[in-house]
């Protein structure tokens, strides 16, 4: 655990970090991710803001627990982890699973949510590229990116041996959720900033269309990079979700 690891009892038992001092910023890191995927955003968002970093059932230091992993229930995990520290509202940043969640939350409790950042979310399944979604139904536990299957093996309080049965959850999950209606976007409040690569998981149109469908939001499309965009030019990621935090 970091020194700046604790855990806190928000029905799931969770894991976080905290860097930084100022207003509250939650990074909600992405599907099958723990929060050292962040490593590239953290320290320059720590300049200027608290930056908390839970980890979500099944994912990091967070156990795991019975039934299906849906973004619903990582929305409401995430509503409970803020009411159990207190944060009556903050800046949600999330990444991939953690932008659907960090939507969710926004449209469920628009009182906890400052402004949102939507980095390479889809709020339908459907909006998956062909490519995307061969990956998804073709990826298997054993040949799944090397450094993520090391992080759980090595942070997990599940053990090495749980990896498969949260593989599995959340990539049937991916594979049928999330099913967000343009008209639950709508309802979105918080000042929003949809961010995605030029060659992301999901298509241009899709994330176009929730730009569209969020009412003034901005859009920011990161060119010559993957749905591993956080990696491959954090610096224009930070760039521009420091611009549009203000």
């Amino acid at each position: 655990m970091s020194e700046n690891g604790a855990y806190v009892d928000a029905g799931v038992r969770t894991y976080y970090e905290s860097h930084g001092e100022g207003e509250p910023l939650l990074l909600l890191h992405g599907g099958l991710c723990t929060i050292e995927t962040f490593s590239g955003q953290m320290p320059e968002l720590a300049k200027r803001f608290r930056v908390i970093l839970p980890e979500r059932r099944g994912h990091g230091r967070t156990a795991d627990v019975d039934g299906p992993i849906t973004y619903e229930a990582m929305a409401r995990d995430t509503v409970a982890f803020m009411e159990a520290l207190g944060i009556g509202s903050a800046h949600l940043v999330g990444y991939s699973d953690g932008a659907i969640v960090g939507m969710l939350v926004a449209m469920r409790r628009p009182d906890l949510v400052r402004r949102l950042v939507s980095i390479s979310g889809n709020f339908d399944c459907d909006g998956l590229t062909d490519e995307g979604r061969a990956f998804l139904e073709s990826m298997q536990p054993d040949t799944f990116i090397p450094m993520l299957v090391d992080m759980y093996k090595k942070t997990s309080p599940d053990g090495p041996e749980h990896w498969p049965v949260v593989f599995e959850k959340v990539r049937r999950m991916a594979l049928n959720e999330p099913k967000i209606s343009p008209a639950e976007l709508g309802s979105i409040k918080a000042r929003t900033l949809v961010m995605t690569a030029d060659r992301d998981l999901m298509t241009l149109e899709h994330t176009v269309a929730l730009f569209r469908a969020v009412p003034g939001a901005q859009l920011c499309i990161v060119p010559g990079t993957t749905h591993a965009l956080l990696f491959e030019k954090p610096a224009v990621v930070n760039a521009a979700v420091l611009a549009f935090l203000g």
